[in-house]
Formats: structure tokens, sequence, C-alpha cells
């Protein structure tokens, strides 16, 4: 069994990040054999933070959707349903990135307008 959402998230953060763990990369790339279609495909190939955010969300749906259609005797349910919450998790987490990542532009703008106030530049 493999979390594929976590996986294809992995690959796309380290493209997004520019992660050169290759070994990692290779590991990942690896238990993703076979499943690389839909959201899972994309996640791999994000390159932005914001790609991530809509692939991640469009694999969280698929997954939930397994999760509806499961019976609940099933051996692997409680296994899946573990990976709902996990990309759940991963959802928030790269909310909060994304978050403190326009946080971090934001505060920068502001340290280039102080900056230019502190020291005007006349043109």
């Amino acid at each position: 069994m493999s979390c594929h959402e976590i996986e294809a998230l992995r690959l796309g953060l380290m493209n997004v990040l520019g992660v050169g763990d290759q070994h990692a990369r290779d590991h990942a790339e690896k238990e993703l054999e076979g499943h690389l279609e839909g959201p899972i495909e994309a996640l791999v190939e994000a390159e932005s933070l914001a790609a991530i955010e809509r692939h991640l969300d469009a694999a969280l749906v698929d997954l939930e959707e397994t999760v509806a259609a499961m019976d609940g005797d099933d051996p692997e349910y409680n296994y899946t349903k573990g990976r709902l919450l996990e990309v759940r998790n991963a959802e928030r987490t790269v909310q909060r990135l994304t978050a403190q990542g326009e946080s971090i532009v934001d505060g920068l703008g502001e340290s280039h307008d102080l900056l230019h106030e502190t020291f005007p530049v006349e043109e």
C-alpha cells in the first residue's frame, strides 16, 4: 500500500522549492509507477504552490470519493481513511506555507518602502 498523494506532493514541493535530493525523488517516482494520472500526475509536475494547492485539492476529492464508496468492512478501509486524514493535513500545511511565503513577500515590500522613506532617491 502506498500513499500516492503524499509521494506526489513531495515531488511537487521538491520542484517548487528546488530540492535536489535525487534519492528521495527516485524513491517517490518508483512508488508512483503506474499511478501517474489525473491529480497525482499533476502534483508531480507542479511548479508553483498555487498549482500544488489546486491539484492537491483535486486529489483530496478523488480520495474522499474512494473512501465514501468503500465498505467499512473492507480490509483497506482504515488505511484509506488514514490516507484521507494525512492528505487533509498536508493540504493545511501547504496553505500555511503559501501564507508564510506571501507574508515574506509583503514584508519585503514594506522593507523596500521603508528604505526609500528613510533614504529618498531623487530622480
